[in-house]
């Protein structure tokens, strides 16, 4: 168990993307993953990370550039799929320590891309998609994006939307919300 109890990973990723169909024989590939270590019990943000990743099977798109800010020049210098994992599971607790991702396609993409390339899975099973509490807490029918989100709470967006790093980091403010409303889950047991 994480030495740190209260600690919580906010994920997000960034990943290959194109304007349609990928190329032929292209897959979407996580490019970028920002990570925000939240401290549930002191009701702050305690550290912010980014992690830049190689992608081995497709290469960043025009459209993939304008949506992100990130290059394939950018992305050919991170680290392989397999070390990111490494580092996530070694150095931020990530079997652990629960996480929470702004919906469920962060943990599908790490799910699809472990099996895709025998790379062992870097999370435990305390994973909580954070719009799910988030739309209880605020009355809302539909979950909302994470910018509409924001706005939602009153919250401005931090950086650039759809960058890893600055995204998680915002996720990581409505988490906060959510604990000053009493409405953040506790992981199960």
């Amino acid at each position: 168990m994480d030495t740190a109890p209260g600690l919580l990973n906010v994920i997000d990723i960034e990943a290959t993307c194109w304007d349609g169909q990928p190329p032929p024989g292209a897959v979407s590939e996580i490019i970028e993953i920002g990570l925000t270590v939240v401290d549930l019990r002191a009701a702050e943000r305690v550290a912010r990370h980014r992690v830049l990743v190689r992608p081995a099977r497709s290469s960043v798109s025009a459209f993939c550039t304008g949506l992100t800010g990130l290059t394939q020049a950018e992305v050919s210098t991170g680290i392989s799929f397999a070390e990111a994992c490494r580092l996530l599971a070694a150095e931020h607790r990530a079997g652990s320590r629960p996480w929470t991702s702004w919906g469920d396609y962060d943990r599908n993409q790490f799910t699809r891309q472990c099996r895709a390339t025998g790379t062992p899975y870097p999370f435990g099973r305390h994973h909580t998609n954070a719009k799910i509490p988030f739309t209880a807490a605020h009355g809302l029918r539909k979950r909302p994006g994470m910018a509409q989100a924001l706005e939602v709470a009153g919250l401005p967006l931090e950086g650039r939307h759809h960058s890893g790093a600055d995204d998680a980091w915002n996720i990581a403010a409505l988490v906060l919300d959510l604990v000053s409303r009493d409405a953040w889950p506790a992981p199960d047991a």
